[in-house]
Parts: structure tokens; C-alpha cells; sequence
């Protein structure tokens, strides 16, 4: 439901195709990639990518000037990914609808690795990446 994203932007700013199988959706993201008219591309897939397609992918979002990103089941992995993040929810006592995640990057082919705690602030539309002083990761205030 589109309407479940107003926090996070226009519905009328999404874009939401449904293929029938992995082959067509890959074929669609490949196409919204290279043509660059939408700036944010999310894919799921539902079997691991071979180095051909993640590569076709990478070459259209370079072609289109196109950030993508694909959901990956935790365990199917992709050797064409530039990077991996895992990022699990993180309970939050101090805030009722708690957006409170923890981003983690796992592999990396051109920089370092890394542990953020994120925050969406629906008022002004952006994501707080940087944890208030206190909130830093392994700090009392947050789990490990």
C-alpha cells in the first residue's frame, strides 16, 4: 500500500511493479536503472544472483545514474554486490513507534566495514545516521 509510505515520501513519487518471476523483475530493474528517471531502485529477489546479472545491474545504474539496491535473504548472498549490509531493528523504550535500526556493513570491495545506529525522523524526511553522544554503539545506552 503506497499510502504506508507518506512518512517516507509522495505515494505519488512511488513506482511499484509486481513481475511474476524473478527473470522479469530483474529484466524491470535493469530497465528503471539504465533509464535513470527514478533516482532509488529496490529489488527483492528470491534466488541468488549469478555474476552476470548482478553485473548487468551494476552497469545499468552506472548507465542511468541510479542508486539500486537488492533485499537479499539472509544466507543468499550475490558476489556481484559492491557492498552487503545486514540491518536489524533495535528496540527502543524511549520512543513509542521506535524506527531505531542497526546497519551494519559485512562486505565491502572499496572501503572499510562498519556499525551505524539509524533513525528515520518523519518530520523532516531524513535519516539520522550519526547516534546522539551517548548513543554510540557498545555505549550503555545500546546493545551491542
Amino acid at each position: 500500500m503506497p499510502q504506508g509510505m507518506e512518512a517516507y515520501g509522495a505515494p505519488s513519487d512511488i513506482l511499484l511493479a509486481r513481475p511474476n518471476s524473478q527473470t522479469d523483475a530483474l529484466a524491470v530493474a535493469e530497465e528503471a536503472l539504465k533509464d535513470g528517471v527514478v533516482p532509488f531502485i529496490v529489488l527483492e529477489i528470491t534466488r541468488p544472483l549469478d555474476l552476470r546479472e548482478g553485473r548487468r545491474l551494476q552497469l545499468a545504474a552506472k548507465a542511468g545514474g541510479t542508486t539500486g539496491l537488492c533485499i537479499i535473504p539472509e544466507g543468499m548472498g550475490s558476489n556481484a554486490a559492491e557492498t552487503r549490509w545486514r540491518a536489524t531493528p533495535v528496540f527502543d523504550p524511549a520512543q513509542e513507534d521506535s524506527t531505531l535500526m542497526h546497519w551494519e556493513i559485512i562486505k565491502n570491495k572499496s572501503g572499510t566495514l562498519g556499525v551505524w545506529y539509524v533513525r528515520w525522523d518523519p518530520q523532516t524526511h531524513h535519516l539520522h545516521v550519526v547516534p546522539p553522544v551517548g548513543f554510540q554503539p557498545g555505549s550503555a545506552g545500546l546493545p551491542e
